[in-house]
């Protein structure tokens, strides 16, 4: 009699991210009958902030955030994927990369995880609310405060969210963050783009501070009460009919100072513990759900949002979403790739605060941008030995 491999993975507790992993876990065993995987779920904000060493020991495979591949490299936490998987499957994903994703998850020479999922903060808009309020979609800064104190702007202002947009901003004065040793970014550049973000939210309200990008969908999606969101990492559910009932209108960002605005990627990849005792297997489904057959076709319609380049330009994937993947594809390309280096995390879960209190006016923003660089510099052991070690990308 052959006993069945089992497999336990963690994921994210959303329809994007959870469904689809179901379905190919389920299919994949309709293909090898000696295998079940099992899938868990986390939240969205464990997903941002858990320790990964401790999900790690308990998990067979694991979705995670790039800016943790630097932790995963520094303690051995994930299997090195290039010395198990062909080179012509990893050549692959990285030519159908969309944007910076699939390099994301290479970190000092080696691939910690495959770019399953990309995502990065995209416009949405209900353009027959803004036509009833006398509006179109906004293309400048200017146009997006003027419709926000009008009331018509759902924008996701959560910390976390709001320090991904601080990164975009600083972009836009002309310093991308974490570029210099002594600090994450220069004051000329950092100051204005968190008076610029400020700005935002007051133009919003305080409730925009309590919203994630779900709930800034949500509310866009549910009721006629506001009529864009100018950026919130992407979700290409709510572009679907069979989703919601008020589809959403995708598209990219507003130009600011004579320029678009980048944003920060968002995404997840699908690595593998390097505590499993089923490597063979796990190997072998990893590459299943990465392969551009799977991305294309059962991923993405079970809700899923490829990492893979042509189901972003298949016309079913387009057709059943509003045309959602081929409208932020350009966004999602000039994405601002965050830091990785050991340590990144601690910062990712401490900054947010820094940015809330100074939209809370409890510190001014020289004084915010100052607290910033000072728990940069107390955690960012390992971000000249990112440079050193990482490989140069070949997409």
């Amino acid at each position: 009699m052959n006993s069945t491999a089992v497999l336990r993975g963690i994921t994210w507790g959303h329809s994007r991210g959870f469904v689809p992993m179901v379905a190919t876990a389920q299919r994949y065993a309709e293909l090898h009958p000696d295998v079940r995987i099992q899938w868990e779920v986390r939240s969205l904000q464990a997903f941002a902030d858990q320790s990964i060493e401790a999900l790690a020991k308990d998990y067979d495979l694991l979705v995670v955030d790039h800016p943790s591949i630097g932790e995963a490299a520094a303690h051995g936490l994930f299997l090195a994927l290039d010395t198990h998987l062909p080179a012509a499957f990893l050549r692959d994903q990285e030519q159908q990369s969309v944007g910076p994703s699939n390099r994301s998850y290479v970190y000092g020479g080696h691939q910690w995880g495959l770019a399953t999922d990309a995502a990065t903060p995209v416009s949405a808009a209900r353009p027959d609310v803004l036509k009833r309020h006398g509006y179109a979609i906004p293309e400048t800064w200017e146009e997006l405060i003027a419709l926000a104190r009008h009331n018509l702007v759902a924008f996701a202002g959560l910390k976390i969210d709001c320090l991904m947009n601080w990164y975009m901003l600083c972009i836009n004065e002309g310093a991308e963050p974490f570029t210099e040793t002594h600090h994450i970014v220069d004051p000329d550049a950092g100051v204005p783009a968190l008076l610029a973000l400020q700005e935002l939210v007051e133009a919003c309200g305080p409730a925009c501070q309590r919203r994630n990008p779900i709930a800034a969908y949500e509310l866009l999606s549910m009721s006629d009460d506001y009529g864009y969101s100018p950026f919130a990492y992407g979700y290409s559910n709510y572009g679907r009919a069979s989703y919601v009932g008020r589809t959403l209108h995708f598209g990219g960002l507003v130009s600011r100072n004579g320029k678009r605005l980048r944003s920060t990627l968002g995404g997840a990849g699908l690595a593998i513990s390097a505590a499993c005792k089923q490597t063979e297997h796990a190997l072998d489904y990893a590459r299943f759900v990465a392969s551009g057959e799977v991305q294309t076709g059962l991923f993405t319609a079970m809700g899923g949002q490829p990492g893979y380049r042509a189901a972003w330009l298949d016309d079913e994937n387009n057709r059943i979403t509003e045309n959602f993947f081929r409208n932020t594809l350009p966004t999602l390309d000039e994405a601002y790739l965050r830091p990785r280096y050991p340590g990144y995390i601690t910062f990712q879960g401490q900054a947010p605060g820094v940015v809330a209190r100074f939209l809370e006016g409890q510190i001014d923003a020289k004084a915010a941008w100052a607290e910033l660089n000072a728990l940069d510099a107390s955690v960012r052991k390992g971000r000249l030995d990112e440079r050193l070690g990482a490989p140069v990308p070949t997409i």
